[in-house]
């Protein structure tokens, strides 16, 4: 996702978060300037690479930063030990999404929020059905990007609650479709 192109929702999502936060998918850092109040930025993302990338990025960040090389279905941190998870446009391509979003509500404190902007699956079904054949091939080629996934079904089945979301097609995308929201961690 290029960052010129969706700064403007980068900075919508990353504005809310607060205190200790998790980035899922951190890629080569373009949330980073839109960080306002948080104390500290977890930077979970499986590509070395990318992170190297992003190091002139992190060394003008205001607040520290911590690279964490995992996949979001293993989050090495405590439970509850996160306020704010923000995920842009990563958990379309999670291969084990159900086991990542719990994974989010376990690091999450009681108090804590799930802050999110998804590519996944139109509510027009014709859209759907075309998503879900494109998804069968570009998803070898697009880092695994699934087109198809009903984000609000996935995050309510991991025990995530949603407190708010928009659901809306993406301008001048006919196939894509966005959910940008915020859910809060279930207190069993």
């Amino acid at each position: 996702m290029r960052p010129a192109e969706f700064n403007e929702t980068r900075k919508e999502v990353a504005n809310q978060a607060s205190g200790t936060v998790l980035e899922i998918g951190f890629g080569s850092g373009y949330n980073l300037p839109f960080y306002k109040d948080i104390n500290k930025l977890y930077a979970l993302d499986p590509s070395l690479e990318l992170f190297v990338y992003a190091k002139n990025h992190i060394a003008s960040a205001s607040f520290p930063v911590e690279y964490l090389q995992n996949s979001a279905e293993k989050i090495p941190l405590e439970d509850s030990s996160i306020d704010t998870v923000v995920s842009t446009w990563s958990l379309c391509s999670i291969p084990d999404l159900p086991k990542a979003l719990k994974e989010i509500k376990r690091v999450l404190k009681p108090s804590g929020r799930f802050l999110f902007i998804e590519h996944g699956q139109s509510p027009k079904t014709i859209n759907s059905a075309v998503q879900k054949l494109f998804t069968q091939v570009t998803r070898h080629f697009t880092g695994n990007c699934h087109l198809d996934r009903k984000m609000n079904d996935f995050i309510t089945d991991s025990g995530l609650i949603i407190e708010s979301i928009e659901m809306l097609p993406e301008e001048g995308r006919p196939l894509m479709f966005s959910y940008q929201g915020v859910a809060v961690r279930r207190v069993n």
